[in-house]
């Protein structure tokens, strides 16, 4: 009797499948760009390319020739996914298999800094990216209760810890680890490091794509530790419009600046209300603030988030908005920053390579960047 396929074994049936739009000779499988899924007795097969819709039409057909040879009556679905480019990695780093290490701070509380980090981190998901989301905030942790998670992290090996997974994403924070979550964390600095050492670099984060760190307000030591342990890609900043957040939030910026910490953008959020039935826009905490702050970082302007209560409502009961209604308007506006998102970073990981990548019909061209 034959086994049933698994999701390693329909990886190894594909291990010669090539990419024509990669340079160099890898097969999907040696880059570590194709990922295989068994849910409910089906395959489900995710591709990370750079090609356009001729490539992807060839990929699908390679490998649906192939698993119609190895598995011709397993129902299989294949889906692509842009690849991702990768921070410098050095031997040194707590963190060898996650590609892009992206804060998000604002240097102040109550502007919805985590709200935007949990439906950051499930819009990248919902992209198709290996995501996991990192809660920083020692003293004010807010993933348990934004993803309903009151499970406890184990150890498989008794060496590292695995991240407690949800909606597909991986997930870490101290509230997983105290026993009433109504307790105050009394830490002093030092012992806050430590703490965050140990999520870098034991806890079990595997290969990402992106792991997203939700910072405490202020300009403290988080950023500091983060700053002097990984090669961090960029940061996000969030703000409101209102000119008592923004004098915290410049500050957060200037931290970032003397950390060598790139700006990825800035997101202005309860940017406006709409009320029921006028659909007018009211600036209820004024205007502008996000750009003065985007100009200010020398950074682009990438979403003006509405205050919308369904984002409140679903946060607390555990399902980020983004995964709870993902075709409402607010959940959308959470995916169109996703993706601003990633043409930001590629952006920056191609200037950084001294390179930009214009495709023209389809065809990729590398020209130098005039710096």
């Amino acid at each position: 009797m034959a086994q049933a396929p698994t999701a390693e074994s329909i990886v190894a049936a594909l291990k010669e499948v090539r990419d024509p739009s990669a340079s160099g000779s890898k097969t999907l499988v040696e880059a570590g760009r194709l990922r295989a899924l068994m849910v409910d007795g089906a395959a489900k097969i995710t591709v990370e390319t750079g090609g356009n819709d001729e490539t992807r039409a060839t990929l699908e057909r390679a490998i649906r020739e192939t698993m119609s040879t190895v598995a011709p009556s397993l129902a299989l679905s294949i889906s692509f996914v842009r690849a991702v480019a990768s921070r410098e990695i050095t031997s040194e780093d707590p963190l060898p298999g996650v590609k892009n290490l992206l804060l998000v701070m604002a240097g102040k509380g109550g502007v919805g800094k985590s709200t935007v980090a949990a439906n950051l981190t499930m819009g990248l998901a919902r992209a198709g990216h290996r995501v996991g989301l990192l809660d920083a905030d020692i003293y004010g942790p807010s993933v348990p209760t934004m993803f309903g998670v009151n499970a406890r992290p184990h150890s498989v090996d008794g060496k590292s810890i695995e991240p407690i997974e949800r909606f597909g994403v991986k997930l870490m924070s101290i509230g997983f680890l105290m026993e009433d979550p109504k307790a105050a964390v009394v830490w002093r600095g030092p012992m806050l490091h430590g703490a965050l050492q140990q999520f870098l670099k034991d806890v079990n984060w595997g290969k990402l794509d992106f792991l997203v760190i939700d910072l405490p307000p202020g300009t403290g030591d988080v950023a500091l530790s983060l700053s002097q342990n990984a090669r961090v890609t960029g940061t996000l900043i969030v703000t409101t419009p209102q000119e008592v957040a923004l004098v915290d939030v410049y500050k957060a910026v200037s931290m970032a600046e003397k950390l060598n910490i790139p700006v990825v953008g800035v997101v202005e959020n309860e940017s406006y209300f709409v009320c029921d039935g006028c659909d007018k826009r009211h600036a209820i905490f004024g205007s502008g603030g996000g750009q003065k702050v985007a100009e200010f970082a020398k950074a682009p302007l990438l979403a003006q988030l509405p205050l919308d209560p369904s984002v409140r409502v679903w946060g607390d009961q555990g399902t980020p908005v983004v995964q709870a209604v993902p075709q409402s308007k607010i959940a959308q506006a959470f995916g169109e920053l996703a993706d601003a998102v990633l043409e930001r970073v590629e952006e920056m990981h191609a200037e950084r390579l001294g390179t930009l990548q214009i495709t023209r019909e389809g065809m990729p061209t590398r020209l130098p960047v005039v710096r």
